[in-house]
């Protein structure tokens, strides 16, 4: 039956309406995934004599079982962002003699083949290998602390099913669980409660008494069945009519009015944010990004290197303009054609994507302001950025959408979904992100960080100036390739 089912899902892939169409980025996700497969197998082989030759009164593996709990916390939140779950379309088996655990069983042990759970292998059996030759540990310690490792990534992917079934329809309910983890991390850094020690301690008794490897497939094996048993529960015709009952309420923005003939533009897309899965998820990610600046802040490493700001500046105050602006006017894909059948001014309609992105880059450049604390010039690179965010990354992603295809699913999760990506969205990357940190670093380098600061905020306003003659450019760029994008929304597949 097993079989069968391969055979059913190849057939699906290969027979895709969007096979051909998504072929190019295929390739590149496989360019990608060889890429850090040899990345995670070369760190693999060179993490003992590197821990070694960093720590050489400490043992690696003592080193590695400190480190292990954070390795897997990062693990789960990369799953949960990035990981897409394997499916089955399962409507036209409910009319078949076909067991329920059959299905639900080759979905679980279909996930098991992960390139999720395949990078950690690359990365912790060369380093065991290594350990077993170079120190004292029997190969039945080796081969224990091995399993349960192997044990934990598997427990790991099981645990993204739950959190993924349980929280991406509602990333509001993940808060008291981020406040735990932050909790913890506070006890971790004040030094009141160790919770990497303990855990340490725990893969330390393994290598002594290895029978306790058992623990974490056990473990795993539990979080099988929980799964079983939640997907069991699904496993209905009528499952996705099923919701939770709560009292309508309906949200006009009527206060948008007062902003003239962009107002009907901007009440759909805020309606459209505030209804739908994809682009609501796009603000709560927006706000997650602002933390993104403790990462290169703090450290004394990035000091000396400003351009790394700007790429922080551009990405922080820019995160929103990114993700909503490089699918305009895909977001409306669904009804696009109806709107060009209309009487729509289209240069009010582009203007209303505009004003948009731009108060999310001044509200997003308002909530940064306090990495002050780190240093005025990080307050100054990122108005600066924001200046250039809106002067010209607002128009090139505009310009950019015009030659978009693709159409877009706004119920499906934002999260490793590639609906509506095309050549457009990975080569407006260019001019988005690498040209400013180009530019500044030039100036930086050559002349002053004052006048690289300049020339940036200049080049943002000369885009705030001239917006009107932009804005038409762009407009008649639209009405060029209007029936192209028409045809192109009308195309089912991803």
């Amino acid at each position: 039956m097993y079989q069968r089912f391969i055979s059913l899902q190849w057939k699906a892939f290969y027979r895709s309406a969007s096979f051909g169409r998504s072929m190019g980025l295929k390739i590149f996700m496989a360019f990608i995934a060889i890429y850090f497969s040899l990345v995670f197998l070369t760190l693999g082989i060179g993490l003992y004599p590197l821990l070694k030759e960093a720590f050489p009164e400490q043992e690696p593996l003592q080193i590695v079982n400190r480190f292990l709990l954070a390795y897997l916390a990062l693990e789960l939140l990369m799953r949960f962002m990035l990981q897409t779950l394997p499916v089955m379309t399962i409507k036209p088996l409910l009319s078949l003699p076909i067991l329920k655990s059959k299905v639900v069983n080759y979905v679980l042990f279909r996930s098991l083949f992960s390139f999720f759970n395949f990078l950690p292998l690359l990365l912790f059996v060369p380093f065991a290998v290594f350990t077993g030759y170079k120190t004292e540990y029997s190969v039945l310690s080796i081969t224990a602390w091995t399993v349960a490792v192997i044990g934990l990534i598997l427990c790991i992917n099981y645990l993204n099913f739950l959190l993924k079934k349980k929280f991406a329809d509602d990333l509001k309910a993940l808060l008291p669980y981020l406040i735990i983890a932050l909790a913890l991390y506070g006890l971790e850094r004040f030094d009141i409660f160790s919770i990497t020690e303990v855990f340490a301690s725990g893969l330390n008794y393994v290598l002594e008494m290895p029978f306790l490897a058992l623990l974490p497939l056990l473990l795993a094996f539990a979080l099988f069945k929980w799964n079983q048993k939640v997907l069991k529960s699904r496993f209905y015709l009528d499952e996705s009519l099923k919701a939770k009952v709560t009292e309508a309420k309906s949200q006009d923005f009527a206060w948008l009015r007062r902003f003239g003939g962009i107002a009907p533009f901007l009440q759909l897309d805020l309606k459209l944010i505030w209804r739908n899965k994809r682009p609501k998820t796009l603000i709560f990610i927006s706000l997650l990004i602002m933390g993104y600046g403790m990462i290169f802040y703090p450290q004394d490493t990035y000091q000396d290197l400003p351009s790394v700001f700007v790429f922080v500046g551009i990405f922080m105050t820019g995160i929103f303009m990114i993700n909503f602006g490089q699918f305009i006017p895909a977001w409306d894909s669904s009804y696009y054609s109806m709107m060009m059948a209309q009487n729509i001014p289209l240069k009010q309609y582009l203007n209303a994507k505009a004003a948009l992105i731009i108060f999310s880059i001044v509200i997003l450049t308002i909530l940064t302001t306090p990495y002050v604390f780190f240093g005025y010039k990080i307050l100054v690179i990122n108005i600066v950025c924001a200046i250039y965010n809106i002067g010209i990354n607002v128009p090139v992603l505009l310009f950019a959408g015009s030659f978009n295809r693709k159409r877009i699913d706004l119920e499906k999760s934002p999260f490793m979904n590639y609906q509506g990506t095309g050549a457009a969205q990975w080569l407006v990357g260019l001019p988005l992100l690498i040209m400013p940190i180009l530019i500044f670093w030039v100036l930086n380098k050559f002349v002053s960080f004052e006048v690289a600061t300049i020339v940036l905020a200049a080049l943002g306003l000369l885009g705030i100036i001239f917006k009107k003659a932009i804005m038409e450019q762009i407009t008649q760029s639209y009405r060029k390739n209007k029936y192209a994008m028409i045809n192109g929304f009308k195309q089912t597949g991803e």
